[in-house]
């Protein structure tokens, strides 16, 4: 008979609801797989508790946390150290322990770019739906890789300012998103997450200017096929 798979260290993310999170899944998997004795746990924290979760996870020595919507950029300030990638994204997904600190990093940067391989951003300008901290890691990674003209807009046509100001980006209002023509057209709002708005999709492809060899790219994961890219792909 094998031994109980007994965890112990403590892990797991924090998001404000969690319904749609794969990551207890994918995490929980990986330590069994790989013999680890650790746990991967969903909390869900309001907003207002942000600060008093944080005092926890140093209390009761949690050793990792991932960090969603909407506390990827409210919880830096809680935090020890601030990573260069973060710092940049204005937004921290991963929390974890170097040297008695807690520490913030953005695995999303490099997230973001990796499926887009060797496209040449520098020729390509870009819409970016959505000003949130999944938001922020796009537009950094849009600046590492020096995409040539980067357009942002938000529903409620505030939010993206203080976002294209920071990142020299071009704002433009959300009722003229569909006027003006892009390579790559990113969804990086909430719109067609499972949930309450599954079903719904930030862009209207059929109203857009046409560019071929155009990419959609939608942040949402879950689900796999959003309302989002079955439009871009009949597109």
């Amino acid at each position: 008979m094998s031994a109980p798979h007994l965890p112990e260290t403590l892990h797991g993310v924090i998001g404000w609801p969690l319904g749609q999170s794969l990551s207890p899944l994918v995490h929980n998997t990986g330590f069994r797989v790989l013999g680890i004795p650790a746990v991967y746990l969903r909390w869900e924290i309001p907003p207002e508790r942000l600060g008093a979760f944080v005092d926890a996870l140093r209390l009761l020595d949690i050793r990792g946390c991932s960090v969603t919507i909407p506390h990827k950029q409210a919880v830096m300030p809680f935090l020890d150290v601030v990573s260069e990638r973060a710092t940049l994204a204005g937004a921290a997904n991963t929390l974890y322990w170097k040297d008695g600190a807690l520490c913030g990093d953005n695995t999303d940067v490099a997230g973001f770019l990796a499926p887009l391989g060797a496209e040449p951003l520098d020729r390509m300008d870009a819409l970016l739906l959505g000003a949130g901290g999944a938001a922020h890691a796009v537009a950094a990674a849009l600046r590492l890789r020096g995409c040539r003209r980067v357009r942002v807009c938000t529903p409620g046509n505030r939010r993206h300012l203080d976002l294209a100001g920071r990142f020299g980006f071009t704002p433009v209002a959300w009722e003229e998103r569909h006027d003006l023509p892009a390579g790559l057209v990113i969804n990086a709002t909430p719109l067609g997450m499972h949930g309450k708005t599954e079903g719904e999709t930030p862009y209207d492809f059929a109203r857009a200017p046409g560019v071929p060899g155009g990419i959609a790219y939608d942040i949402v994961y879950n689900p796999a096929r959003t309302r989002f890219l079955c439009e871009a792909a009949r597109a």
